[in-house]
């Protein structure tokens, strides 16, 4: 059994993902969860005290009444650094998306996602995969990342906001030359999985979508993180969803034709 925690302040809202896990538990297409609450980033501190030997993932707002935008996450990462977190949002914004990976998230996911959504994003995180839907990779950049910094900015008079500290840098920085020096040394089949890990993809959707083998796709992902001198998945796409755009068109790879979505189990 996999215990999870939610922290959102809309009991409505929490019973609701409680309610889509029994079901999927009792339909026999998950394994089964705990489902702990907390309405506020302070609560779910406590809870995680309490329960520190035998939680699974958080599930975080981005909107508490006692934290706002990503400095819930950031405080979780300095209290609780353990604890795998996932971002349960109606904030979309592509920089929102990617300044969360950046402080740790394992993945981060839509208050508009389905039921089927939600449990496959659960089964490839406590997988210990990192989910992003292809759809926020996607969207268009938009002007204000939620950030942690930003988040009281519009309340308060310049002069008395701290200093907040820089956010960890979790993919090198890289020049648009070198990255495109990197990117060279790159085949054409690596170039097409790296694309597709940039909009979010899985390994078994890489796989299906390019009519390869899955094992295949692991052994190219370990190429590009090699490299591209990074040492995870998270890096290797933070670094090329900045850097992607100035230096590709679609590779050949990633061009080919899309296959039917197959139909998708908790455990993928």
């Amino acid at each position: 059994m996999y215990r999870l925690l939610i922290a959102d302040d809309h009991p409505l809202f929490r019973d609701a993902i409680s309610r889509t896990l029994n079901l999927a538990v009792a339909d026999g297409s998950t394994p089964e969860y705990e489902l702990l609450q907390a309405a506020s980033l302070e609560e779910a501190l406590s809870v995680i005290a309490h329960h520190a030997d035998s939680l699974d993932l958080l599930l975080l707002d981005l909107d508490l009444p006692d934290s706002h935008g990503l400095e819930g996450l950031a405080r979780l990462r300095e209290e609780a650094d353990w604890l795998p977190v996932a971002i349960l949002s109606a904030h979309e914004a592509r920089e929102t998306v990617l300044e969360a990976l950046a402080l740790g998230a394992v993945g981060y996911l839509s208050k508009s996602s389905s039921a089927q959504t939600l449990r496959d994003a659960l089964a490839r995180m406590l997988a210990g995969e990192v989910y992003v839907p292809a759809q926020l990779m996607r969207a268009a950049p938009r002007p204000a990342p939620l950030s942690a910094s930003s988040a009281s900015a519009s309340s308060a008079p310049a002069s008395s906001l701290p200093v907040p500290p820089p956010a960890p840098q979790l993919a090198p920085s890289l020049s648009d030359a070198e990255f495109a020096r990197r990117w060279q040394t790159l085949t054409t089949k690596q170039r097409g999985v790296l694309e597709r890990m940039v909009l979010g993809e899985s390994n078994k959707m890489i796989a299906w979508q390019l009519g390869v083998a899955e094992t295949t796709v692991k052994s190219h992902v370990s190429a590009i993180l090699h490299k591209l001198g990074v040492a995870s998945r998270v890096q290797a796409i933070l670094l090329a969803s900045h850097a992607l755009p100035a230096v590709s068109g679609p590779s050949e790879a990633s061009a080919a034709p899309r296959r039917e979505t197959p139909r998708s189990s908790a455990h993928e």
